[in-house]
């Protein structure tokens, strides 16, 4: 069964709303918009919003034959490189001839003028969103063929041959993770409300161990449960969701981010995952390996390190926003109590990769 805060967050996070007053936005405007960019685009025009999400606001397009997704900047004073739109755009541009399962694409706006920042509009998938890592619903077939399937999508999108789909400028293809922790050094400085001795000595450690970088892939950056669609009755991932912190990178980032499930989330918490049907540690890495023609993953503690730094980081970023008025949702401020608790087990994981 879902604990509480598992429910909660479902609650908070699915399905639409009215529009958020300081989310609105002139909808004639993105009509006349659509009429001109989408085609087959045919009003009138009805316009929800998204539960959830602290970033790019996100909002449902409902029109009598076809329903679609629009993602913009949201209004007000943002951390730089953050809410990049059009990167978002590009990549899903890129990835949906190729088969991999992401929204078709229908047009990108840098006009500010036309609702009063860049957004970009795509398809509606409609399918499973699940929440619940430990998927209380199923039976331990489902949750295996479930969990086999995310790993072997996320392996499948770093197989993609991103300068065959026109993706070689979407990042840096060498240094990727001393770049990250720059970036998240950086973002952590720009939002910090409070002093965390274990942040100032991940921030120190971090650059000076960083793992040489073997392959460099098309990255997602926040590859989880709920950030893709299921199909309805089948274990099949049909759409990968929320691309905001995509780049080229190093693809071990990517995937040590979906371990962190096993090693502090809601899965680590389960008795024995063979029985739950869920793939081990272990199992989920030789899932992947295989998939990627590797042989093993190096380095898993320093990653584990990393994760919960840069998840500090993202957490912290969101209290800064709070700070500035930027931030309306009513959970956010909750996220500053998780910053120390990250960096606590951040700096653990620091210690077991040779930190002193």
């Amino acid at each position: 069964m879902a604990d509480d805060a598992e429910q909660q967050r479902e609650a908070l996070n699915s399905g639409t709303k009215e529009v958020a007053e300081s989310h609105r936005f002139d909808e004639a405007a993105l009509d006349a918009w659509m009429k001109a960019n989408v085609e087959g685009y045919v009003g009138p025009l009805e316009v929800r919003q998204f539960k959830g999400g602290q970033s790019n606001p996100t909002y449902q397009l409902i029109t009598p034959s076809k329903k679609y997704v629009m993602r913009r900047k949201p209004p007000g004073k943002l951390l730089p490189s953050a809410h990049a739109v059009d990167r978002e755009y590009k990549v899903i541009t890129a990835l949906y001839p190729t088969g991999f399962p992401v929204a078709k694409s229908y047009g990108l706006c840098t006009d500010d003028s036309v609702i009063g920042t860049w957004f970009y509009v795509m398809d509606m998938v409609e399918g499973r969103i699940l929440w619940d890592q430990q998927l209380p619903q199923y039976e331990p077939a489902e949750r295996h063929a479930i969990f086999t399937a995310k790993i072997q999508t996320l392996a499948d999108l770093h197989n993609t041959d991103y300068v065959k789909i026109g993706l070689e400028d979407y990042g840096k293809p060498g240094n990727y993770m001393g770049r990250q922790v720059d970036r998240w050094t950086k973002q952590y400085k720009a939002s910090e409300t409070v002093h965390l001795e274990e942040m100032e000595k991940l921030i120190d450690f971090l650059p000076k161990s960083l793992p040489e970088q073997e392959r460099t892939s098309v990255v997602h950056g926040d590859y989880r449960l709920d950030n893709m669609v299921i199909h309805p009755t089948e274990a099949r991932v049909i759409a990968v969701l929320d691309w905001e912190l995509g780049t080229l990178g190093e693809p071990l980032a990517d995937f040590t981010y979906l371990l962190m499930n096993w090693v502090n989330g809601s899965i680590a918490t389960l008795p024995d995952l063979k029985a739950h049907g869920i793939p081990t540690l272990d199992g989920a890495v030789a899932i992947y390996c295989e998939r990627t023609g590797r042989s093993g993953l190096h380095h898993l503690d320093w990653f584990f390190s990393y994760n919960m730094f840069r998840l500090a980081g993202i957490c912290q970023g969101i209290v800064g926003r709070v700070r500035d008025g930027t931030a309306n949702s009513p959970q956010a401020a909750a996220m500053a109590e998780r910053v120390p608790l990250l960096a606590k087990s951040a700096w653990a994981y620091a210690q077991k990769a040779g930190a002193v």
